[in-house]
């Protein structure tokens, strides 16, 4: 494998094919491509983890896109991946592939400390059910990634480890609270990460750092094993560099856990089928209202673009296309609100009784915010949240997929968010704007690259579908993808530092 091929392996290499790449180079692949060199045996699991052990070594200074690097098992994991490949044992994509988790996700023998002093020596025993599929798939898990503390916050600038930074320019946030998961990705520590989305935590860091985030419908990927900050709004999905790469990621994750008592148990499409699809006869909206509100310049242009590459790949006018509930998108910002609240104090509730002084101040203001939220307001905003989700099927107004901007404003710099505890919340609120509904609805929601502003930070336009139609969402996502350019731009945060 990799450089151990033979002299007759490669002087048998088609012309089509390369040669494996440079040890820097690899850092560089993609999942989908990785994973082809792995297959083949042209390139060792063991180069691509040395090769982002080697990145994270040298950049993670910067970036404090982790918190915990699991180098000697990882490296340990992917000897035995090239060693049961050479046997002819491949297990799928993800096989060999050295991707990062989300430090709110449990690793049995590894600290999760979902980015706070609370649980800084936390070692739980037993793993998430998303890590027990994925060493089902053979991936190899480089360490745990930061994260706004408890994952309460838009930012990532609240972390008991300190801020992660965003890799196009490390002066701003790279989003949250998948702060870590997002910046990695970006930058080449990892192929893939994990992240959770509440209110945009996947999405919204992912148009930050100019990559893909997928947020599936509620319920699609188990969330047993994960801290949770909302048990009704909480999901997990995949950070990754391209369409297909968070696709190969869901096709792992996906499917029913009876430990988690909101997991689907539906058939799991296979969702690299569904992505081959024609997109020329898929209706798209554009919900105006709420989402188009108050656009950075720079924003209002990239998805104005990007917009009209839709329409060339769908052949069809978009329309306006308002969810047809029987609220506005703002009031339903109300019971998500309230159920956010009541069941971020449940968790903690003891916790912050015991040992409020190991919160980070804004963390515990928020948690303890949930106290004033009464029964009958949680009962009552849970019940429309339910009606919400029963009615969004219904909801799209004749189309398909719904298009907005991922995000309103860009990224803020950490020093003004930091600078002023008063105002961080705010602002964090603006970042979160577009993304929020869709966790209330729980639809299936993602994030793609769609230009850059001026200062050259990324944005990202959401393309979200019908709940359970992740393969739709995928399918227009891709096309869109393969005719534009954005997503094969690249950080350089050396550069930045």
């Amino acid at each position: 494998m990799g450089s151990q091929a033979s002299a007759k392996e490669t002087a048998n290499t088609s012309a089509d094919s390369r040669l494996a790449p440079s040890s820097e180079a690899l850092a560089f692949l993609n999942i989908e491509s990785a994973s082809a060199l792995i297959k083949t045996r042209k390139v060792s699991p063991v180069e691509l983890t040395r090769a982002c052990l080697s990145r994270i070594e040298r950049l993670n200074p910067q970036l404090n896109a982790f918190i915990t690097v699991t180098a000697e098992s990882a490296l340990a994991e992917a000897r035995q991946a090239e060693a049961d490949i050479q046997q002819h044992r491949w297990r799928g994509a993800l096989h060999g592939i050295p991707i990062a988790l989300k430090d709110l996700v449990d690793t049995a023998g590894v600290r999760t400390t979902a980015g706070s002093e609370l649980f800084k020596d936390r070692v739980p025993a037993e793993d998430a059910e998303v890590v027990r599929r994925l060493k089902a798939a053979g991936a190899v898990f480089l360490g745990k990634l930061n994260m706004h503390e408890f994952a309460y916050g838009g930012s990532s600038a609240v972390s008991f480890f300190g801020p992660v930074r965003n890799p196009w320019n490390v002066a701003h946030s790279p989003g949250g609270s998948s702060g870590g998961s997002a910046a990695a990705v970006a930058a080449h520590l990892c192929y893939g990460a994990i992240g959770s989305d509440t209110g945009g935590s996947i999405r919204e860091p992912a148009a930050y750092c100019g990559i893909v985030g997928l947020k599936p419908t509620y319920g699609r990927v188990s969330t047993a094993g994960a801290i949770p900050l909302s048990w009704s709004l909480d999901h997990l999905g995949p950070l990754t560099r391209t369409t297909v790469d968070a696709a190969l990621m869901l096709q792992v994750l996906a499917g029913y856990d009876p430990r988690d008592s909101s997991s689907l148990d539906t058939r799991v499409p296979d969702y690299a089928a569904a992505m081959r699809s024609a997109t020329s006869s898929l209706r798209v909206g554009t919900p105006r209202d709420f989402f188009f509100e108050g656009l950075d310049p720079d924003i209002q242009t990239a998805i104005e673009a990007a917009l009209s590459v839709l329409k060339t790949l769908t052949g069809a006018r978009l329309d306006i296309a308002p969810l047809t509930t029987d609220r506005t998108y703002t009031s339903v910002m109300d019971p998500c609100i309230a159920i956010l609240q009541a069941e971020a104090y449940a968790y903690h509730q003891d916790y912050v009784a015991k040992s409020p002084e190991l919160y980070q101040r804004p963390t515990l203001e928020r948690i303890l915010a949930g106290a004033k939220i009464t029964t009958p307001t949680y009962i009552q905003s849970r019940r429309q949240m339910e009606q919400l989700r029963r009615s969004v099927s219904r909801g799209f107004g004749g189309v398909d997929l719904l298009i907005t901007p991922t995000t309103s404003v860009p990224p803020f710099v950490i020093a003004d968010l930091q600078s002023d505890p008063t105002t961080m919340r705010p602002k964090e609120v603006r970042m979160l704007h577009n993304t929020r509904p869709f966790d209330m609805f729980g639809t299936p929601t993602i994030s793609v690259p769609c230009g850059f502003t001026q200062s050259g930070l990324p944005i990202g336009m959401q393309i979200t579908g019908a709940p359970g139609d992740e393969g739709t969402v995928l399918r227009l996502a891709r096309a869109y993808e393969q005719a534009t350019e954005w997503h094969k731009r690249q950080p350089i945060p050396e550069q930045k530092a």
